[in-house]
């Protein structure tokens, strides 16, 4: 048996007593029961999904819990925490039911961000009610309303305290950078994104939570949120794909793998491998796509939607008619016949 997820965390509480954020160094996926049950015996955890505030008197207790499982690396996390003044918790998912805390959510951001679970592995309902906006500063995050009398007493002292945001998310960067990546601009991915292995992101490239790339990719534009980008796909300069909350509905936008949006160009269906959108070409659902065989013979014309998923297309703009057209690496005969064989 295991628990669905397990986190020490350190934080930042507003003057208020609330939670602004939690930072989990190392959070575990089906962490073992063994490990939950020491720690357990140490914080009076019962069961169920809890958030368990505790006193850096207790970590003592809790490295030797660690230490008597085998949790080397746990307790590593306590012995950097001795004799911190930091709220400090601990927090056992014991299924993966909708967040009900702040100290939740990061737990599970933190989860996708560790590339422990990919995008839509986790329930995340309700979670944006449970994210207050935070001012991100370089001295930490700061509640938006503390702000004003923080930065005053800041410059009585003769320092400066930079904002870079004021948002619900952190950057990704403050709190895991994952293994062989490259960031052009690390203010531009949100905790909660998953960046795949391999994965480049140049300056103006942006990934939102949940969302993200399976391997390698080149991503210079942006995927939003839930849109996930199979490996060896790239995105290129300027280009978007339309996420859920923001005019997909229901829909979940991806790109399959060995696939290439080009330049300024954007997606609002799910894109199949080895796929090509041209650049400056928008693709939504109920755009009206002309099928070409492979002698630019037109056979028929269907709605952007009904390619959703379907693999081997090059979408383009005709430059004389404006129309939107799309080949296939197969002949337009046989996607004909898949189009039409649920009939």
């Amino acid at each position: 048996m295991a628990n669905f997820a397990f986190g020490l965390g350190v934080g930042t509480k507003s003057a208020k007593g609330e939670w602004l954020e939690v930072y989990y160094n190392l959070p575990l996926h089906n962490a073992d029961d063994t490990l939950v049950n020491a720690v357990a015996a140490k914080t009076g955890y019962e069961g169920g999904n809890a958030v368990i505030e505790i006193s850096a008197a207790q970590l003592n207790d809790l490295e030797a819990a660690f230490l008597s499982v085998g949790a080397e690396a746990q307790a590593e996390i306590v012995t950097a925490l001795e004799g911190t003044s930091q709220p400090l918790v601990v927090t056992i998912l014991d299924t993966d039911a909708a967040p009900a805390s702040t100290a939740e959510v990061y737990l599970k951001l933190a989860l996708l961000s560790h590339r422990l679970v990919k995008p839509h592995g986790l329930d995340l309902s309700g979670m944006f009610g449970l994210l207050p906006n935070v001012a991100w500063t370089s001295e930490g995050a700061i509640a938006v309303d503390e702000l004003a009398k923080r930065q005053l007493a800041a410059r009585a002292q003769g320092r400066t305290i930079s904002v870079n945001s004021v948002d619900k998310f952190p950057k990704m960067t403050d709190y895991v950078v994952p293994a062989g990546v490259r960031i052009g601009d690390a203010s531009r991915i949100r905790l909660g994104a998953h960046v795949g292995e391999g994965t480049t992101v140049m300056h103006e490239g942006f990934i939102n939570f949940n969302a993200g790339t399976l391997g390698v990719s080149m991503v210079e534009g942006r995927i939003s949120a839930g849109v996930v980008v199979g490996n060896g796909s790239d995105l290129g300069g300027g280009c978007s794909t339309m996420g859920t909350l923001s005019g997909g509905g229901n829909i979940v936008i991806s790109v399959g793998e060995g696939s290439l949006l080009g330049a300024n160009a954007g997606l609002g269906i799910p894109l199949g491998d080895r796929c090509t959108i041209e650049s400056g070409l928008y693709i939504t659902a109920g755009a009206k796509v002309t099928v070409l065989d492979d002698k630019n013979q037109e056979v028929q014309t269907v709605k952007a939607a009904d390619l959703a998923g379907k693999s081997d297309l090059l979408f383009r703009r005709n430059s004389q008619t404006g129309r939107i057209e799309v080949k296939t690496n197969k002949s337009a005969v046989e996607l004909n016949a898949e189009l039409h064989k649920h009939n």
